[in-house]
């Protein structure tokens, strides 16, 4: 045993040191007194939170109905009642460690479970009132170890080891604190940039009197903005000078120069798109190269269309900038639609556009205005009477609109019940009679 690691002796060094303090507290009657206050200031908090948590649940729940922001902020509220218990006993404790300090000069097993009782609200709250997922994991693998090194007074050791602990990379070096304060600060604030960035965003979807187009372009400016400023608030918690970034910028310089031409434009060209306004989120649009769908989505590098079966077709932003775009603005827009029919050659036609006409404006979604419905006049055909009827309608006659569909179901029944014949396809022969029996050679 006498070449045993070192982390070995340190284990057993602390073993013998937490044996040290614990025969000391059975031994110490300061010790059985600051273990007395201890249950006190508990059994105290528990009297106390089951008279106040009641008391607080009445007055922070707010009506079901109302969804402002006072209604939404004590909801809120509500959901950590669970801390009021160990929290109250860590306030409690506090006291009692003062006095004890006071009247013994020591108040080492209160301190103790004053830092337990900070370790239980942490518990707490990652196990009942943490949500998102994010900070689910933050909490479970980086806040309840901190909280728990802290309660057994390790956690200043294990500061300092990593403080200590230095790793060289080429002409720069960091602790493995330092690290580890990067990672969770950089992950922090990128939560809070990302939860800024969905409120602004549902905050500019919510105001109506803008423009879709305006809309989408304060959209991105903001998040560009908010996760500016994360950058750069974690770059100065680090204390990373901005000057020393000046390579890396170079080197993205000369990437765009090479490699990131098209990223670059797809970029410039998503700005463009949003500050013209031409194609935005909503509108149904037909590219040169066949893809066609409606917009369901603006990102910097592209456009996402959804087609009427369902399928998502990624568009650079800079198609629509250097082809011929076709938009058919299915933002509430009007566009006008046909359905062609024919009717027997025996009806009298000149009643049919009247017939047909009255019928097709009782459909709910064809409009009056810019033109009501009209029915013309097409070809005399093989079979019948051509006729089609033009109406005008909000929106696509596709997917889940089908215009076209219930017009023709419209003019059907109408035609029926004025005892107007839809003609089936057909020909006519004409027989001319047989043709002379061959003679017979004599």
């Amino acid at each position: 045993m006498d070449e045993r690691p070192e982390i070995v002796d340190q284990a057993i060094g602390y073993a013998r040191q937490g044996w040290d303090i614990a025969e000391g507290w059975l031994l110490s009657p300061a010790a059985w007194s600051q273990f007395a206050l201890l249950i006190a200031a508990y059994l105290l908090a528990l009297l106390i939170s089951r008279r106040l948590t009641p008391l607080l649940k009445r007055v922070l729940t707010p009506p079901e109905a109302p969804q402002h922001i006072i209604a939404r902020t004590r909801r809120f509220m509500l959901i950590f009642l669970p801390l009021i218990l160990p929290l109250l006993a860590y306030a409690l404790t506090g006291i009692g460690e003062s006095v004890t300090r006071s009247l013994f000069g020591s108040g080492a097993v209160i301190a103790f479970g004053k830092r337990l009782f900070l370790f239980l609200a942490v518990r707490i709250l990652v196990r009942d009132i943490l949500r998102d997922p994010f900070l689910r994991v933050l909490g479970k693998f980086v806040l309840i170890p901190v909280a728990a090194l802290y309660a057994v007074g390790l956690l200043d050791d294990l500061t300092a080891q990593l403080r200590a602990t230095v790793v060289p990379l080429g002409n720069m070096s960091f602790d493995l604190l330092w690290l580890i304060q990067g990672i969770i600060l950089g992950g922090v604030i990128y939560w809070l940039g990302r939860w800024s960035n969905d409120q602004s965003h549902e905050f500019i979807k919510s105001q109506q009197e803008m423009r879709p187009a305006t809309r989408q372009l304060a959209a991105k400016a903001a998040e560009i903005a908010i996760f500016g400023a994360a950058f750069l608030v974690l770059m100065n918690v680090m204390g990373i000078s901005l000057t020393s970034l000046a390579v890396l910028g170079g080197a993205i310089g000369v990437g765009l120069g090479f490699g990131l031409q098209k990223i670059a434009a797809n970029f410039i060209s998503g700005v463009i798109l949003l500050l013209e306004g031409q194609a935005t989120v909503g509108d149904y649009v037909e590219l040169d190269g066949g893809e066609a769908g409606t917009i369901v989505k603006t990102t910097a590098r592209a456009m996402i269309l959804e087609t009427f079966d369902g399928r998502w077709i990624v568009v650079p932003n800079e198609d629509f900038i250097t082809t011929r775009v076709v938009n058919y603005s299915d933002q509430g827009s009007a566009n006008r639609f046909e359905a062609p029919f024919s009717v027997s050659y025996d009806v009298d036609i000149n009643i049919v556009p009247d017939i047909v006409e009255k019928a097709v404006a009782t459909h709910p979604d064809v409009l009056s205005e810019p033109y009501p419905p009209d029915c013309e006049l097409r070809a005399f055909g093989d079979s019948g009477v051509e006729f089609a009827v033009e109406f005008w309608v909000n929106g696509l006659d596709d997917g889940k609109n089908k215009y076209t569909s219930d017009v023709l179901f419209l003019i059907w029944n109408a035609l029926k019940a004025a005892d107007i014949e839809i003609p089936y396809p057909q020909r006519v022969v004409h027989h001319k009679g047989l043709p002379p029996a061959p003679v017979e050679a004599g």
